[in-house]
């Protein structure tokens, strides 16, 4: 029998090689995660590990081969959650079980939190590629003949892609992310024929930069389709965005002022206590307190039952719905769920945003059991968004249902971005005439028209809905 020693001693030289310094895997702890990941530009897939896990050791040659095939479009990092310093950042990440992957994706609000996912799919280099590939931010803009003259337009360097691919490639969000707010990046498709006759493209893909107003004209683009040889094309008009960002004598006086200012605002506190306030010196911190009024929230539609969650979401002609599936009995998750989701119902309202229709729909009502069971889902609380009419669904990924999140999703499906699965058979069920005829009157159904077709603005009309069962696309070839 081995002694525990020896058991140490064999483990020891793999927890020491899990990820070298010369692995693509980039090693992050409890000290640099927030400078490495959380304020990256970049979206990233996190493991959490231990060095003596099994499961770790086999999962590090397929998370390597992900690093690689993602270099230059997404960051691909692990922490050792063994490690006593990192122990009570991995806990307050809710690491319970090793490995755990999570993707972290950053916020598209300037200032705002980082959206952090679990990642729930499967652990073969190519579904981790795929899977982060797909929560790359999307900054490029979509163009057509009417609204190029307005797009070139614009002071700021700009850099084009004649396409005949409907999607927007992670390789070039990947670009338009490195050059934010330095060089606009746009995708132009190659039925837009008076924009390919114009600039004399004659084949797809071609890229093409117009450097500014006082140059000589467009130039286009004949080398190699990677990143780093288009990095260095666009050189020539400006530099990269550095990430993570580094601290400039700005930022260290910032936070100096800050430091200094909690100082006084502790001593001044002090002060106050042991003086009575005045009459003018109360009513004054009154008014300064005085809230403004907040947004007016108006609650999501609860569908109560089986013949309106057809008519609205499941029927040949319905348009997008997202729908909250929750208990029956209260539960937190699912009033977060439909909390956020009435928050963002408010703010597109307010906004006169014209989007696809939220639903709660509760256990009880009838049909919902079918739907759960066509989908796989649990009976938990569950974010989906269904669009009978292309025959495609998707669900929220995560176990955080904040309003960041959501509407992280929610930006996601209306730019047309990650997978769709197919609607299984079953789920959607013939509308008769007099109901469709009547749907269509209906002021709601309306809305869904208008947020459907947004939505379809970010789509290829000819782009073909993504099957769970098919392999992953290689992300390097999608231009």
């Amino acid at each position: 029998m081995r002694t525990a020693t020896a058991l140490v001693a064999a483990l020891l030289p793999a927890a020491q090689a899990m990820y070298p310094k010369n692995s693509p895997v980039l090693r992050v702890d409890a000290g640099s995660y927030k400078r490495l990941i959380a304020q990256s530009n970049y979206t990233s897939l996190v493991e959490f590990y231990a060095p003596w896990c099994g499961h770790c050791q086999n999962l590090k040659p397929a998370f390597e081969k992900a690093a690689s095939d993602l270099q230059g479009l997404a960051k691909v990092a692990a922490m050792d959650c063994d490690a006593e310093e990192n122990k009570a950042f991995c806990s307050s990440m809710g690491i319970q079980g090793f490995p755990t992957l999570k993707t972290v994706r950053p916020s598209t609000k300037p200032g705002g939190k980082p959206v952090v996912e679990d990642y729930q799919g499967g652990r073969t280099a190519g579904a981790m590629v795929q899977a982060t590939a797909d929560k790359i931010n999307n900054h490029v803009v979509r163009l057509s003949d009417k609204d190029l003259d307005k797009f070139l337009a614009r002071d700021k360097p700009k850099f084009i892609l004649f396409t005949n691919k409907g999607t927007t490639s992670a390789l070039l969000r990947s670009i338009a992310i490195d050059f934010l707010d330095q060089v606009v990046v746009g995708q132009i498709r190659d039925r837009e024929t008076e924009a390919v006759e114009k600039y004399g493209i004659d084949k797809f893909p071609t890229f093409v930069l117009f450097p500014g107003k006082d140059s000589s004209g467009p130039i286009k683009y004949d080398g190699e389709v990677k990143k780093n040889k288009l990095v260095e094309f666009l050189a020539q008009v400006a530099q990269p965005n550095p990430d993570p960002a580094p601290v400039t004598e700005s930022d260290k006086k910032k936070k100096k002022s800050k430091s200094d200012d909690k100082k006084k605002a502790a001593s001044d506190e002090k002060t106050k206590d042991t003086k009575e306030p005045s009459d003018e010196t109360t009513t004054t911190t009154r008014e300064k307190e005085t809230a403004k009024p907040a947004m007016e929230i108006t609650p999501i539609t609860a569908i109560k039952d089986k013949d309106t969650l057809e008519q609205k979401c499941l029927q040949t002609k319905s348009y997008t719905c997202v729908l909250a599936l929750v208990p029956s009995e209260a539960s937190d998750q699912g009033d977060k769920a439909i909390a956020s989701l009435s928050q963002l119902n408010s703010k597109y309202l307010h906004g006169k945003r014209h989007l696809f229709p939220f639903f709660s729909v509760a256990s009880d009502v009838d049909g919902t059991a079918h739907l759960r069971q066509s989908l796989k889902l649990g009976s938990g609380v569950e974010l989906i968004v269904v669009n009978a009419r292309r025959g495609w669904w998707r669900r929220f990924e995560g176990d955080d249902m904040g309003v960041e999140a959501v509407e992280g999703w929610i930006d996601a499906i209306r730019m047309g971005e990650g997978q769709k699965k197919t609607l299984p058979e079953g789920v959607v069920v013939e509308a008769a005439k007099e109901e469709e005829e009547g749907a269509k009157a209906e002021k709601g159904d309306k809305e869904a028209e208008k947020g459907d077709k947004e939505e379809a603005k970010a789509e290829d009309k000819d782009e073909k809905v993504d099957d769970a069962a098919e392999e992953p696309k290689i992300v390097h070839e999608e231009l």
